[in-house]
């Protein structure tokens, strides 16, 4: 009588970590985090790469390293590891990123018998490729197996793959599927979400781009209705949008942490891992020399005024932000500076007024931001101090106060307006503007009742507005009323 042979355990799986286990490279997210640090660390990287890639990322790797606990792991391959491994096989991961990470994610993670990664050993390799196929094969072997299966993502991965006794894919592109096939038909394959159009254009934040509709108001304000002073506010107005696009990808990748820990902004396309940095790096490389070819096209002092606008951009992004009330004093400066833009684009004088006019109504948006970000922040969350910010949980009602009274502020400069030599000079019948100020008092009032409220759920005031039907209707009568001054009845 013959008994069944047991079954063969089964062969160790070595897992790849960026772009598999992980839907993003961790050198990109140590880089970002140096320059998050310090701008002055491009230099020092430089500097670095001489060493050779290993070197690189080991020098990286001592100055920062991700946090693993919030880098964006690809869940149904997760799930499926934590099965695999419950049914008794080995795994191990094995990554070209540095050792420090690679242990790092292996001990928050657990369930990882070993880690084979760069700078591991005295041979200190960039562990890709033909590198870490032999490591895989001789640590397989060390551990008594003559097989092993890998899974990988990329083109990297193909000689580990032809290797390999069983293939896993996980976020593989097309073109290494289809070679990757020709060695393993029967490859486990875990297929990666494809990257929309919707989520490039939510991380290059298009809806964002109404608020460059303010390059439009100097020439509406100057009443010029001809094509020429419109076609040229029409390319800056694609100039700014441009710009400031690739500005808020810039943000984003610096504040990719910070993103990770809110409760909404985890879900933006950079954060979730949907689009990869080095691809919003490219787009950016894209994006920055049209708007100022665009810029150039309308004239030398627009594209001055949007490469300030970017300097202070960058600053903000890099500083400014985590310094407190500084922030919202750029954020409505730079508001404002869309009307500079605007009116040097079209060639007409600018309005003191306007620009007072201007500087406190986007002050009082700029702390009505400020404070429906940090009460879903701060009181949710129940910490004292927001994270890259500068402002603690004490700080809300002086924040709150500052911002009723800037919208008071504006709406008192507008009555003022109405009343003064430029405005009877524009207007046939300046009369009817008084009826903008109540109107624009109850547009200000209600937003501060919203954000005490917490309607806006951390939400840019502007971007609420697009989608809030009163406002709208405010819009429509403020447009009625400057067209009935503008032209009497």
């Amino acid at each position: 009588m013959s008994t069944a042979l047991p079954p063969a355990p089964p062969v160790p799986l070595y897992v790849d970590l960026d772009g598999t286990l992980v839907r993003t490279d961790t050198l990109h997210e140590s880089v970002l985090l140096l320059l998050r640090a310090s701008p002055l660390y491009l230099l020092r990287m430089l500097w670095w790469l001489l060493g050779g890639k290993a070197a690189f990322k080991r020098k990286v790797a001592e100055h920062a390293c991700p946090a693993p606990e919030q880098l964006p792991y690809t869940p149904a391959f997760l799930d499926w590891l934590r099965a695999q491994q419950a049914q008794g096989r080995p795994l191990v991961l094995a990554t070209a990123a540095d050792a420090r990470i690679a242990q790092a994610v292996a001990g928050h993670l657990g369930g990882f018998a070993d880690v084979l990664a760069s700078n591991t050993g005295a041979e200190r390799l960039n562990l890709s490729r033909q590198h870490k196929r032999a490591a895989i094969e001789q640590h397989a072997r060390a551990h008594g197996h003559s097989a092993y299966a890998y899974a990988g993502n990329s083109a990297d991965d193909l000689p580990v793959w032809d290797g390999a006794a069983e293939a896993v894919a996980v976020n593989a592109p097309a073109g290494v599927l289809a070679r990757l096939r020709r060695r393993h038909p029967q490859a486990q394959v875990f297929a990666a979400e494809p990257t929309t159009l919707r989520q490039w254009l939510k991380a290059i934040r298009l809806s964002q781009w109404a608020k460059n509709g303010l390059l439009f108001v100097p020439v509406l304000a100057a009443h010029r209705w001809d094509a020429a002073a419109w076609w040229p506010v029409a390319l800056a107005f694609l100039a700014f949008g441009l710009c400031a696009s690739a500005t808020y990808l810039i943000n984003d990748l610096l504040d990719l942490p910070n993103d990770r820990r809110h409760a909404h902004k985890r879900h933006r396309p950079l954060a979730a891992g949907r689009i990869g940095i080095a691809a919003a790096v490219g787009l950016m490389g894209l994006m920055f020399p049209l708007a100022y070819a665009l810029a150039w096209a309308v004239s030398p002092a627009f594209l001055a005024a949007l490469l300030f606008y970017t300097a202070v951009t960058l600053a903000y992004s890099f500083r400014w932000k985590r310094v407190a009330l500084l922030d919202v004093l750029l954020l409505s400066g730079l508001y404002t500076l869309r009307l500079v833009a605007g009116a040097l684009a079209a060639g007409v004088e600018l309005s003191n007024w306007l620009l007072a006019i201007s500087l406190f109504l986007f002050l009082g948006l700029a702390l009505v931001k400020r404070c429906a970000e940090l009460e879903e922040v701060l009181l949710d969350s129940a910490v004292e101090r927001a994270r890259g910010r500068g402002y603690h949980q004490d700080d809300l009602p002086g924040l709150r106060a500052m911002g009723v009274a800037s919208g008071f502020l504006t709406v008192m400069v507008l009555a003022l307006y109405i009343d003064s030599q430029n405005g009877r000079e524009l207007y046939a019948q300046p009369g009817w503007l008084w009826g903008a100020v109540p109107l624009l008092l109850w547009w200000i009032m209600r937003i501060w009742l919203k954000t005490g409220r917490r309607e806006l759920h951390g939400e840019d005031p502007l971007q609420f507005a697009l989608h809030d039907r009163f406002s709208w209707w405010v819009l429509a009568g403020l447009t009625l009323l400057g067209a009935l001054a503008s032209w009497g009845v």
